[in-house]
């Protein structure tokens, strides 16, 4: 069984500036595993039964191949990367020619049929809760100084919570801490989030 191929995949491949032959040839590669080519954020994405399995996108650097619930994958070559050290269940094998994706054809189809398998099995990743990460010590100031603070804070989604607590964190000095909760205050206390 093969599943045609995405509109919306071909239109961003013929514009695609960088990267093209690398993506054309990973897609060729996701296809020949069944999986159901979309586009979604913007990207080839491949599903299996309407969950995603694995994501193809490019940087400047690189690009690769993402896996929504690598954390969960044995990674038997060590070649999973976890982005950053705030993402959680994704993981991506990275690319910077053709050649390194011809090499590891069988490798990267070993790893999206055990993607596949993952998904069959119902396995979650085991998401961190906002209670796992530390509230930095300014924004409790904040909030003993203004308990509607914490209300407001405590009354948003647990998504809006954790870009808060990170983009809070970010900063290695206190001020620049403080400057940047202060510059959220109204928001938070507006139900908003930090993007919104």
């Amino acid at each position: 069984m093969t599943n045609s191929m995405n509109p919306k995949v071909d239109e961003f491949l013929s514009k695609a500036k960088k990267w093209k032959e690398e993506y054309e040839t990973l897609r060729n590669i996701v296809l020949d595993c069944e999986l159901t080519e979309d586009f979604k954020w913007m990207h080839p994405c491949y599903t299996f039964e309407k969950k995603n399995i694995v994501l193809i996108h490019g940087f400047k650097e690189y690009c690769a191949l993402l896996f929504h619930k690598g954390a969960l994958l044995k990674d038997t070559h060590g070649i999973l990367i976890q982005q950053t050290e705030n993402v959680q269940g994704a993981r991506q094998i990275r690319f910077t020619n053709v050649q390194e994706i011809v090499a590891t054809e069988t490798i990267l189809k070993a790893y999206i049929h055990e993607a596949i398998e993952v998904e069959k099995a119902g396995l979650e990743v085991n998401y961190k809760n906002n209670t796992e990460f530390i509230i930095p010590e300014e924004l409790q100031n904040k909030f003993n100084e203004f308990p509607t603070l914490k209300t407001a804070f405590e009354a948003l989604t647990p998504g809006r919570q954790r870009a808060y607590i990170l983009h809070f964190s970010q900063p290695k000095q206190s001020k620049t801490r403080e400057s940047r909760i202060e510059k959220c205050m109204q928001n938070i206390l507006n139900g908003k989030g930090l993007k919104d």
